[in-house]
């Protein structure tokens, strides 16, 4: 790890979407850029991403990771895109350290998938800052990755830069080509979970089930949703959240949250 810097670094929850907006010029991705400059320059990136599942936690451990097009269907332009940001065995290796009396390994074969390198890509498009990935765990609750999330508070003031990837409502099965008209039950659960980051009410959050009646079709399974739990509880008592990229693509929500932007 190198040595500590002054400022505390934010933490976002990207809602990464379709892994087109990597490339598309639409708001998402120049929300993405304007974040890239406007934000304190990261030391590494810690990105947890929907898209890594594994057994027990892991975490990137190789010097290159190569970038993973894991997804199907695409232009033959987004093959191609290559992210070559290097790894941080070190910070890995820290960060295990943190987790201690967990059950972490890391992973040196692995690389960056599209729900970190397709939000980074627009962030830093140079690729020169140092990124880490984090795997989700899904036999955990979602108390459990809050928990381990609150472990990891003190990168944020060794230059870190933690960013969780997924979309607070995710439904794929139900989504359509027309994304212009959003359904009815993704808007309002979208609502609820925006207004309950707002109060702090983390622990609805973590009991997001009980959020709302129609709940099962905005998060049928939690992988994209769970990254949003390891921002929120590294949201600091009086700190400032603001959310951005607030839209609703018919079954799939945008919406994302940054928190502890100095301006």
């Amino acid at each position: 790890m190198s040595a500590l810097q002054p400022h505390r670094m934010p933490v976002l929850f990207v809602g990464h979407g379709s892994p087109m907006n990597a490339l598309a010029d639409n708001a998402c991705h120049r929300t993405w850029a304007s974040l890239g400059q406007r934000l304190p320059r990261p030391k590494a990136i810690l990105c947890i991403s929907a898209h890594w599942l594994t057994r027990g936690v892991c975490l990137t451990g190789a010097v290159k990771p190569e970038t993973i097009h894991d997804f199907q269907g695409f232009p033959a332009a987004l093959y191609a895109m290559q992210y070559p940001a290097s790894g941080d065995p070190a910070l890995a290796r820290h960060i295990m350290a943190q987790l201690a009396t967990r059950e972490v390994s890391l992973d040196s074969r692995r690389g960056l998938d599209h729900g970190a390198w397709g939000v980074l890509a627009a962030m830093y498009p140079a690729a020169d800052v140092p990124v880490v990935q984090l795997s989700l765990d899904l036999r955990q609750p979602g108390a459990v990755h809050y928990a381990m999330a609150g472990e990891l508070a003190c990168l944020r003031d060794e230059g870190v830069l933690i960013v969780g990837s997924g979309n607070v409502v995710h439904n794929l099965g139900l989504f359509r080509g027309d994304a212009s008209q959003p359904l009815d039950w993704a808007v309002r659960c979208d609502a609820e979970i925006k207004r309950r980051i707002a109060a702090r009410d983390h622990q609805a959050l973590i009991d997001y089930r009980t959020l709302d009646p129609q709940i099962d079709l905005a998060v049928p399974t939690p992988e994209h949703y769970f990254p949003l739990l390891y921002a929120l509880a590294l949201h600091r008592e009086g700190e400032p959240l603001r959310f951005f990229n607030e839209a609703v693509l018919g079954s799939i929500s945008m919406t994302s949250v940054l928190i502890g932007e100095a301006n």
